[in-house]
């Protein structure tokens, strides 16, 4: 069999029905190539190896999970990327879809990789610890929304699709997680520049409890901070509006 490891994040999923639930959402949308993340053990690779027709790759920085696999996956031995998803380079030329169960110590940085690939990924399903799962999909006044929930829905409809116990694990995580969707909006808000709304978005979360005003004083000129708009928290405005402000920039 193979071990786990702490230090790589790894809670193997063990719920069938959980799998099922994850492969059935993700078939919801057409796709022609596919990117596991963090196979580990299997539990969703068997199911995904059995879709037909579609162009099939895994990553798994794991040694020992890789022997694994492809010792009882023989199909899977020219498909894997034996790489952390954090280092890869694009998978696939063109739209491809992500899914995975997601390693819990990296899973904000894997969002952020999506984002770097926004343009390609035409749809993502992926289990996180469900604190990550909320915040990506958490509107504006909600206490965990944040730079996470601003910046991911400024490119993605997020959909939290449903939440998973800690007993469909082994071994159990000490928290509870969520399976969400990520779908490309159709109309990206406009923006001064992506690095622009990116440094607001950061700088005003940055001090929350400070009114928008005293948060981002550095990035605008006097007289625009005269608005009433800085009045406000960054949790209080929503993605269209931190985009609008981006505008008003030095």
């Amino acid at each position: 069999m193979y071990t786990l490891k702490k230090s790589l994040g790894q809670h193997f999923l063990k719920d069938e029905n959980i799998c099922r639930k994850i492969i059935s959402s993700l078939q919801e949308r057409p796709f022609t190539q596919l990117l596991e993340v963090g196979p580990g053990g299997g539990a969703l690779t068997k199911y995904l190896l059995q879709l037909e027709k579609i162009d099939f790759k895994a990553v798994e920085l794991d040694e020992e999970k890789v022997g694994y696999l492809t010792a009882t996956y023989p199909v899977i031995k020219d498909k894997i990327i034996h790489q952390s998803f954090l280092d890869i380079e694009k998978p696939f030329t063109g739209q491809f879809t992500i899914v995975g169960n997601f390693p819990y110590n990296i899973s904000t940085q894997i969002l952020f990789k999506i984002l770097e690939w926004k343009d390609d990924v035409e749809c993502m399903v992926g289990m996180f610890q469900k604190e990550v799962a909320q915040r990506a999909a958490a509107p504006e006044g909600n206490k965990v929304y944040g730079v996470l929930s601003v910046l991911v829905q400024a490119f993605f409809d997020v959909e939290y699709l449903f939440d998973v116990s800690e007993q469909s694990f082994n071994p159990p995580p000490k928290v509870k997680s969520g399976v969400i969707r990520l779908l490309p909006r159709k109309n990206v808000p406009d923006m001064k520049s992506e690095k622009a709304f990116f440094l607001l978005v950061k700088t005003a979360f940055n001090q929350r409890r400070k009114t928008l005003r005293n948060a981002v004083r550095g990035l605008f000129d006097t007289a625009v901070l005269e608005d009433e708009l800085f009045n406000k928290r960054a949790e209080q405005l929503n993605v269209a509006q931190f985009a609008e402000l981006s505008f008003k920039m030095k």
